[in-house]
This record gives C-alpha cells, sequence and structure tokens, in this order.
C-alpha cells in the first residue's frame, strides 16, 4: 500500500493526547426538585469527579480518528508493484498498436492505458504517445509531444483504431528518431498480438528508449475473412487465425445490403491449426443479393468480407443438342466447364430456358434452325439478354444446285444476305458462304493467331497468348461498318467475334466453334475470361480495363461501417483488386463506379496470421486494473464511528434517545456513507438530478404502442451513435417522455411519431408550446403516406408505406399548438447545410416532402420550432441491440441511410446551434462595415 499525502500520518502521533483527552467521561445528570426558595439555603455544594470512559468506547475513539487521519492520507493499494514502480520511474512513452488487428478489445486497450496514465499522473511524470499505424491522411506514424497524462488520457478518449495495418518499420524509425533527441525511459507498449515483418527493428528500437512492458491478450482472438476457391458452385470463403491451445467455433452471416440476415454458416477452428473452409450454399437467386459476409466473433474491417460482381453467381442457359454429351468433344464440354466457377449453369432446350430469369444465353451450333425457336430468343433478346452464338458446320452450310428439297432445315439454309435483318438470322453480321482452313495442305495458310483486344472491345485488358491459334473459322461478309461489330480478331485483321444490338439486348458471334476441331482457343484460359467478361456485361458490369483506376466509393472504417472514403485515399488500378493489401492509401471498401465497382478486403492480401514475439516484459491486457484507493471508504467508516460514539455517549450518560435524536443521528450516519455517482447521474434511481440535465439527450414521445416506441428510442439510439462518431457533439441515450409530466427544458429536440389513435390533449399542447417557445424542436413524423391525401402515383408515393389515418391524426395531435406559417424544405434552408450539404432529406423512404416554418419569421430567432414530413426516420435510424440496422431503406439502400443519418445530423445541430450556419453568411458584409 502506498499513500498520495504521507505527510497526514504525521497525525497519529497525537492519538496519545487524544487518548488522555477521551479518557473522562461527564458525570450523569442529577434530578432536582425545587422546593420553595427557603430550602435551597440548606444545599451544600459537593464536588464530583468525572467519570473515566470504558476502555472499549476509547479504543473506538481512537480507531475512529486513525480511519479519519489514514483516509484523509490518500491509500492506495497496488494491484501490480513492479508494473507501479516502472510506470512511476520516469516520463513514459506510449506505444499502441492501432491497426485494424486491434480492433477487437479497442476499449480494453484504453483502459489499460489510463492505469498507466494514473500511476503516472500520480508521480508527477509526463507521458508521450506513439501510434503505429498511419493516420487517415497517411500521415507516418510520429510520436507525440510530452504532456501531462490528463490531456493524454483526452486524446485516448477520442481515439480509435484504423482499418488498415500497423507500419512497424516506419514506426521503428519514429522511435530510433527520439532516442536521437535524447528521450529515455519506460515504454508501455500495448500490442494487437500479430506478427509483421519488421518486428525484430521495433523491438530493438523500443529497447533503446527504455525498459519495455508489452501488454496484449494472452489468448489468441484475431482472425479475418479471406477468398477461397469456389466449391461446388457455393460462395466459399476461409476463416484464417492465430493458431490458439484451444478450439473455437465461429459464425459467418451472409447479409444483404440493408443488413438482412440471409444464411448462417458455422465454423470449427480445431486447436493449432490457422485457417478453416466455410462455404455459403444456396440458389443463385438469393446469392446474388448478399453483400457482405461477417464474421460474428471479430469486430472491425477484418471480420467482413464486401462482395463485388465478380462474386455474383449469374444464370447462364447452355441451349443442349440432341444425344449425349461426349467429354472433350461434346459442343457442351468447354462452355460448362469454363463457366462452372462463375456461374449458375442451366442446360435444357429454348423454351425451358427462357422460363425462368437468365442473364446469357448461349446457343452451340445447330440449335437454332427452328424458326419459332428463333424468334421467341428475339423476343427475349430485345428485352435485355444477351444471346451467344458459336459457328459451325450447320451454321455456314449451303444448299447445293442439284440437294434435294426436303434437305433437312439448319440454322441458316442460305447465306444471309447483307441486308437481312439481325432479328430474323440471329447473327450480327452477314456470312460469306463456306469455311476459311488454315493450315491444312489445301488451305490459305497458317493457323493464325489472335490479335490485341481493341481499347473499344469488352475483352480489353485481357492477355493473349500467343499459342493459341484459328485453324478454321467463317468469315464475316465484307462491310463498311464491320469494324464497329468486331470485338475480337485474329492476327490477319479477320473478325473472329462479332456484335449487334437487337433492342436493349445483344448478339454475339464466336466465329469458330466452342470445341477443340477448328480452334485451340476453348483450351486455354483465354476462352474462360472472354466468356466471364461477356456474363459480366449481360449483368450491366463494364469489366474495366486491366490499368484502369478505379477511384474509392465507400470504405470501411474501424467499426466495419461502410463510410466516404478518408482524405488519404487514392485509386488503385483495376488488375491489382485481391494482390495489393489495404492501407491507409488503398482502405479496404468498394472501388469504382456503379457499373464497374470492386470490392478490396482487408483479407485479400493479409498473409497468414502468426502471434507476434514476445517483446520486453509481457503482461496479460485484462490483468490491467486500477490500484485500490481505500481513502473515501475509510473517512466515511470513521465518521460512522464517530457517530455510534455519540450515541453510546448519551446512553451512558443516562440520557434517552427519542424519537428526534434518533433520526437525527441516523441522519447523521447515512450522510457519512459515500454515495455511489450512478445514483446521481441515474435517474431510475429516483435521484432528484435527471440524466438529461448531467448529458445532453434526445427525446421521443411516448405514444403508448410499445413497437413504435421501441423503433423511436432505437432510432435515435442510432442517430446519437452516429452524430457522437462524425461530429463534437456527445449524446448519451435518449429519453422517453410524457410533455404533460416530464420537464422538457432538457431536451433539444423531441421526435413524435404520429400513431392514428392519437388523440388531442390540451396539458400535452400547452406543455409543447412552452418547449418551443424556450427554442426546443419538434421533430414530426407520420412515418408514412395516409392514401386519402396523395394523388395516385404521385411522386415520391411508389415505395412509401401507406399510413391510413395519418392526416386526421396529425391535426388532432397538433391541436392547440402554436405552429407558424409552413414552407417545403429546399436545399437554400439553413437546415440543409448545417453540417452535410444536401439536397434531399429522406428517411426510410425516399422522395417525400418535408416541411419547416417559413424563413423570415422573427419568432424564436428564426429557428423553424417544428419539422414535420412522413419519411419514418426513426426507422432509418435504428440500430437494435447487435448493432445492426434491422429496417430496409428505398429505393436506393445503404445510400440513401447514409443520407438519412446525415439529414439527423442536421437537425441535431440545428437543434443546437440554432441558426448560427445562418449567420455565418452575414459574415462578409459584417467584416466589409468594420474595415469601414
Amino acid at each position: 500500500m502506498i499513500f498520495q499525502a504521507p505527510l497526514l500520518l504525521a497525525a497519529l502521533a497525537i492519538l496519545p493526547v487524544v487518548w488522555l483527552l477521551l479518557r473522562a467521561l461527564p458525570p450523569a445528570p442529577r434530578r432536582q426538585v425545587f422546593p420553595a426558595i427557603m430550602l435551597l439555603r440548606g444545599l451544600r455544594q459537593r464536588m464530583t469527579d468525572a467519570a473515566t470512559a470504558p476502555p472499549w468506547l476509547l479504543l473506538l475513539r481512537c480507531l475512529a480518528l486513525t480511519g479519519l487521519i489514514v483516509g484523509l492520507a490518500g491509500p492506495l493499494i497496488v494491484r501490480d508493484h513492479q508494473a507501479a514502480a516502472t510506470d512511476a520511474a520516469g516520463d513514459v512513452l506510449l506505444v499502441l498498436d492501432n491497426g485494424w488487428a486491434a480492433s477487437p478489445g479497442w476499449s480494453r486497450r484504453i483502459a489499460a492505458l489510463d492505469v498507466v496514465l494514473d500511476r503516472a499522473g500520480r508521480a508527477g511524470r509526463r507521458a508521450r504517445l506513439l501510434t503505429t499505424a498511419p493516420g487517415l491522411a497517411g500521415e507516418a506514424p510520429a510520436a507525440g509531444a510530452p504532456m501531462t497524462p490528463a490531456l493524454l488520457r483526452g486524446a485516448l478518449d477520442t481515439a480509435r483504431p484504423r482499418p488498415w495495418p500497423t507500419d512497424r518499420a516506419t514506426a521503428a524509425q519514429a522511435l530510433r528518431d527520439l532516442a536521437a533527441t535524447g528521450w529515455h525511459g519506460p515504454v508501455v507498449y500495448v500490442s494487437d498480438g500479430l506478427a509483421g515483418p519488421a518486428d525484430g527493428a521495433f523491438a530493438t528500437a523500443l529497447a533503446a528508449i527504455g525498459p519495455v512492458r508489452t501488454l496484449r491478450a494472452q489468448t489468441p482472438t484475431l482472425a479475418v475473412l479471406r477468398p477461397a476457391p469456389p466449391a461446388d458452385g457455393a460462395l466459399a470463403v476461409a476463416v484464417a487465425a492465430v493458431p490458439s491451445a484451444h478450439p473455437r467455433r465461429m459464425t459467418v452471416r451472409a447479409e444483404t445490403a440493408d443488413g438482412g440476415v440471409l444464411g448462417l454458416v458455422p465454423v470449427s477452428l480445431p486447436a493449432g491449426d490457422d485457417h478453416a473452409d466455410a462455404s455459403v450454399a444456396m440458389p443463385a437467386e438469393l446469392r446474388n443479393r448478399i453483400d457482405r459476409l461477417v464474421l460474428d466473433d471479430m469486430s472491425g474491417p477484418a471480420g467482413v468480407r464486401l462482395l463485388d460482381e465478380g462474386d455474383r453467381r449469374r444464370p447462364v442457359g447452355l441451349v443442349s443438342v440432341g444425344g449425349t454429351d461426349t467429354p472433350l468433344v461434346g459442343p457442351l464440354f468447354y462452355l460448362r466447364r469454363a463457366l462452372s466457377p462463375t456461374a449458375e449453369i442451366r442446360e435444357g432446350r429454348v423454351a425451358t430456358l427462357l422460363g425462368r430469369p437468365l442473364s446469357v444465353l448461349i446457343a452451340p451450333d445447330g440449335t437454332l434452325g427452328d424458326p419459332e425457336t428463333r424468334r421467341a430468343v428475339a423476343a427475349w433478346v430485345r428485352k435485355g439478354g444477351m444471346l451467344v452464338r458459336f459457328a459451325g458446320p450447320l451454321l455456314n452450310r449451303t444448299t447445293a444446285p442439284d440437294a434435294p428439297t426436303d434437305s433437312p432445315v439448319t440454322d441458316t439454309p442460305q447465306p444471309a444476305p447483307a441486308t437481312a435483318q439481325v432479328e430474323d438470322t440471329l447473327l450480327p453480321v452477314p456470312l460469306m458462304e463456306g469455311e476459311r482452313q488454315l493450315g491444312g495442305a489445301m488451305s490459305w495458310g497458317k493457323p493464325q493467331p489472335l490479335a490485341p483486344f481493341a481499347a473499344t472491345s469488352p475483352f480489353h485488358g485481357l492477355a493473349v497468348p500467343t499459342d493459341v491459334t484459328i485453324s478454321r473459322q467463317v468469315l464475316a461478309r465484307p462491310a463498311t461498318d464491320l469494324d464497329t461489330h468486331s470485338w475480337a480478331r485474329l492476327a490477319d485483321g479477320t473478325p473472329l467475334v462479332t456484335h449487334a444490338a437487337l433492342g436493349s439486348g445483344e448478339i454475339v458471334l464466336f466465329h469458330v466453334t466452342g470445341t477443340a476441331d477448328w480452334s485451340n482457343l476453348p483450351l486455354s484460359g483465354l476462352f474462360v475470361a472472354m466468356l466471364r467478361r461477356l456474363a459480366e456485361r449481360a449483368t450491366g458490369v463494364e469489366a474495366p480495363a486491366d490499368h484502369s483506376l478505379l477511384a474509392p466509393y465507400m470504405t470501411l472504417d474501424s467499426d466495419a461501417i461502410l463510410v466516404p472514403p478518408p482524405p488519404g485515399a487514392r485509386a488503385l488500378p483495376a488488375d491489382a483488386f485481391g494482390s495489393t493489401p489495404a492501407s491507409a492509401a488503398h482502405p479496404a471498401g468498394l472501388y469504382g463506379p456503379r457499373t464497374a465497382r470492386r470490392a478490396l478486403n482487408v483479407g485479400d492480401a493479409a498473409g497468414p496470421l502468426a502471434a507476434q514475439a514476445a517483446i520486453g516484459q509481457v503482461a496479460d491486457l485484462e490483468g490491467q486494473v486500477q490500484d485500490i484507493a481505500p481513502g473515501p471508504w475509510l473517512v466515511a467508516a470513521a465518521l460512522l464511528l464517530l457517530v455510534v460514539d455519540a450515541m453510546i455517549s448519551l446512553l451512558l450518560r443516562g440520557g434517552k434517545l427519542g424519537r428526534g435524536r434518533l433520526a437525527l443521528v441516523l441522519l447523521s450516519g447515512m450522510a457519512a456513507l459515500p454515495t455511489p455517482l450512478s445514483a446521481a447521474t441515474d435517474p431510475d434511481r429516483g435521484a432528484p438530478v435527471p440524466g438529461a440535465a448531467l448529458e445532453t439527450r434526445l427525446g421521443y414521445i411516448l405514444t403508448g404502442h410499445d413497437d413504435v416506441d421501441t423503433v423511436s428510442r432505437e432510432g435515435l439510439q442510432g442517430l446519437s451513435n452516429y452524430a457522437n462518431a462524425r461530429t463534437s457533439a456527445v449524446l448519451g441515450h435518449p429519453d422517453g417522455v410524457v410533455p404533460e409530466r416530464d420537464d422538457l427544458s432538457y431536451y433539444p429536440m423531441l421526435y413524435w411519431p404520429v400513431t392514428p389513435d392519437a388523440a388531442a390533449n390540451p396539458a400535452r399542447a400547452a406543455a409543447l408550446n412552452a418547449y418551443m417557445q424556450h427554442g426546443g424542436i419538434l421533430l414530426i413524423d407520420s412515418q408514412g403516406v395516409d392514401p386519402a391525401t396523395v394523388a395516385p402515383g404521385a411522386a415520391g408515393t411508389d415505395f412509401a408505406a401507406p399510413a391510413p389515418g395519418a392526416a386526421a391524426a396529425l391535426r388532432r395531435m397538433t391541436q392547440g399548438l402554436d405552429i407558424p406559417p409552413l414552407t417545403r424544405l429546399d436545399d437554400h434552408h439553413v437546415l440543409a447545410h448545417t453540417f452535410y450539404l444536401l439536397h434531399d432529406f429522406p428517411g426510410r423512404y425516399g422522395g417525400l416532402p418535408v416541411w419547416v416554418s417559413r424563413e423570415g419569421d422573427s419568432a424564436n430567432d428564426g429557428v423553424s420550432p417544428v419539422i414535420i414530413g412522413s419519411s419514418d426516420w426513426a426507422h432509418a435510424w435504428a440500430v437494435d441491440a447487435q448493432g445492426d440496422t434491422p429496417y430496409a431503406t428505398m429505393p436506393d439502400g445503404d445510400t440513401q441511410r447514409t443520407t438519412a443519418y446525415r439529414f439527423g445530423v442536421n437537425a441535431v445541430l440545428y437543434a443546437l446551434t440554432g441558426n448560427y450556419k445562418a449567420d455565418q453568411v452575414h459574415v462578409p458584409a459584417l467584416l466589409k462595415r468594420l474595415g469601414e
């Protein structure tokens, strides 16, 4: 035990004097009945010595005084004497791993540093901080300036981990620079436990500063989601983890863009293993709705794997031919093997395939000979489908002059004339008679390789192998616009792949077979890549060129939430995805435009995970707890003993403890007891000070409907979390209020959902009028559109939920409220640029109007006391107990939810700052007048 004020212990020397002073016990009072005055003359005065207090009472008094002195001396029970001595030996350097691996247990890391700062503060030492991950703008790790522990604690309380790895190599250089300045002292290193390539140099640089004490979790818990090869058409993922001595069980969740869960996959990781594979097997229609995979037991961006179009399985139809499909020579063999890893393959006749949604229809030679079939396929292509055809002997067979009239019908009995319509022949270009054969005794030349793909081709950027050659093909009839229809050519300029638009869809023709009869193209990886590009094009995905740059669109923060990219984020070449590790320049997230979006994940190039080697003295992160300070309890116990002594003294003197005296003594004893802080801050304990008076909180008016009130609470909680993370506002948890009963003056903004059974209430109206007159803002939300008040097909009502009776209920509940003249909110209003610059103000539903008071109204200093809408903001903001957003936002999903949050932030800051932003508009004019 140590004492923060040891000089106070010198007061224990007066205990002997106190012993002597407290030995005397005043004599008990004597009752005397006074007779007539004359009788008093016979009374004699007697000297009565004070009685001696019993020894046990003297011990009680000395014990109380001792407890008071020791308590005021500030005793501390030190949990770890060695650590306390090290931390107080000099100015301390705190080194904190703040990369993605530090996200799990971040609060425990900050709490451990608080213990170190408390010890340094008691010793009068300074501290400085070095974080090992680059900053938001890509700043290299550098040691901060020395400061008092109290100031450094404030900086740590607002710190958050970075969604990219640490850079211990640069941090080691920062340590060497610090040592060169002459800084030496104890080092406390809070490690994330993950090994890195520069750990050796980093450990040496730490030891050069001073004795190192490393705090880290003893049980490895780090895990990351990594890509895995597809298995049997399922969405495969690998869970990589730091090996542990104990088996682990985890769960992978398949989530949609709006947070809905489509599937749960349990994963078992045996003891000592560093990875386990998992697969999400479900129909393509459901799989294509998966937006991300989430590892339940790993917080932060490492536990999230974002999916892009490359992870989707698009339905591709293969038109079957009669007979069996012989391996290696069958018309569908190579097509099936090329498409199966990335697409859902469906085989059958044309009528069967077109009965279900398809992205691409692939027709080998000899499958579209029936005119009715061609008409059905043409109608499907016109609606946006893509038909891919392969040439062959039947496609270009001509009718010889002496051929019988009942010869079998083929795909195109006669060569399509130049003026034939694409719809009639389902060919993108007219073809010439016969076939071109290369490499034979009677051929025109040797087999031809492929030419590089043009920039306008969807195959642009694919490497062309030199060993891929074409020995036979059908020829396109020369035409002036043939170049515009050619996507691939041979080295001599002959078209190999042609295309033409038909309605909203496209027809593509490979001028070779889909087997190895006419070329070795189906045997190459180029064939697989070309078919995949066509499938992507059919779904509206523009496959970017190899070196085209994709700018960051949304990136993951430390809580694995998609947010706007940080200032240091840079564009990434399209061919670098999958091999580029997440960093400050390229954070994990989504890149590129909507039609060419790619996902970069932490686990794409993270490498194997291993535990970091020990650096210096290693201590358990969980074991870092605050030292015990029994001083307040000793003082309280001493005061309580003094109260007991007063009671005993009264009894020993023959007095009686009446009700009044007993109550006085008991109240004195209760006042001596320490009062926990929570009793003053928790309104549920009946404390006289409401919690909203001690911190800023948003409020919602209770409606009496549990489901509505729950959504209001979750919505305001989600909004408070969002505002806390992105602004300087610090909001506590929201409160439900009853206006006619509760004090509303503590709440800057009240959310009031409209329910169909809402009724007029004069007491409530009076309370809300007083609230608005004193600067409060009332946000009224009907949470949907009343069909009786909106014309069918009106703008913004396509996705809004119906709210029958909402208009009448709104009139009833606002009866008696002093609502000023209203106008529709637009982007010129101060509410549209209080914090974010907004052009629309959606909630769960977008496109609906929002109403505020007319600007220029002198009442309430020009601040609108009411905001009225029907966009259902609470459901858009709502965050449940698991941290999920359980309600979909329509029609724009997460983008609309982000805008809804931003509108909520603007409303909160509008309620807190009033017309501050409006006043800023006049600053130039004021400065000009002051200059005059």
